[in-house]
């Protein structure tokens, strides 16, 4: 399945669900996370975001939404799908749409984001979201050629403050200046609420991803607040 301008239109103003376990955790497992992807496509979700090969595939054959695919490579600075090697390779595992770091952060292979977006659109049939952390990422995603843009690091990279919830401001902003990509809000959205919100301040869609699908966290906002 290739993803078709309308299919990517079919998003506009949904949920997109990350399902995403740590390594070390209970949950991390390729089949466990394609089963929780299932499950939120029961809910309601009408794509999936997963990171790693294998849960890339799992989720593939477990649901008939949208994938968005991305390997974690390390711990710091860009190691969200950092190379265009890994992004090839999260492709090649079938990701419809291929998450990378997105930030003007200098890459570890060299290459600028410009080359690796081309790179991906030369070498496979998938569309490219750039993972931003500010305003000026996304304005160089897009002049990049990302097909989609998000707020996935902001408050991670240095540029902008870890704020509580999502970064509306940073959404407002983005979506003001009409680059005419999908911009998608992600990050630290953990209620309806914020979702609404996300979406009220001119997100195409958004992103939600330990508020459903990390029981660790949330167990500990309930243990915490009992206390």
């Amino acid at each position: 399945m290739i993803l078709t301008p309308e299919d990517l239109e079919a998003l506009r103003g949904h949920l997109i669900v990350s399902c995403q376990a740590y390594p070390g955790e209970p949950m991390r497992d390729p089949r466990t996370m394609a089963q929780i992807a299932a499950a939120a496509v029961t809910g309601g979700a009408a794509a999936i975001r997963v990171q790693g090969l294998a849960d890339v595939q799992f989720t593939r054959s477990a649901v008939e939404v949208p994938v968005i695919g991305l390997w974690k490579d390390g711990h710091d600075g860009v190691f969200i799908t950092p190379t265009l090697r890994h992004a090839l390779a999260v492709a090649n595992a079938g990701a419809h749409v291929v998450a990378i770091d997105g930030t003007r952060r200098q890459r570890p292979d060299g290459l600028t984001l410009a080359q690796t977006v081309a790179g991906i659109h030369a070498e496979s049939h998938a569309l490219v979201m750039a993972d931003c952390g500010s305003f000026d990422d996304a304005a160089a995603a897009v002049e990049a050629g990302a097909d989609l843009i998000g707020t996935t690091l902001s408050g991670y990279t240095g540029e902008r403050p870890k704020t509580d919830g999502p970064d509306l401001e940073l959404v407002e902003q983005i979506a003001a200046a009409g680059f005419g990509v999908p911009l998608i809000a992600e990050g630290r959205l953990h209620t309806p609420a914020q979702a609404r919100q996300s979406l009220d301040a001119g997100a195409f869609a958004v992103v939600v991803g330990t508020a459903i699908t990390h029981p660790a966290t949330i167990t500990g906002w309930f243990a915490e607040a009992l206390k």
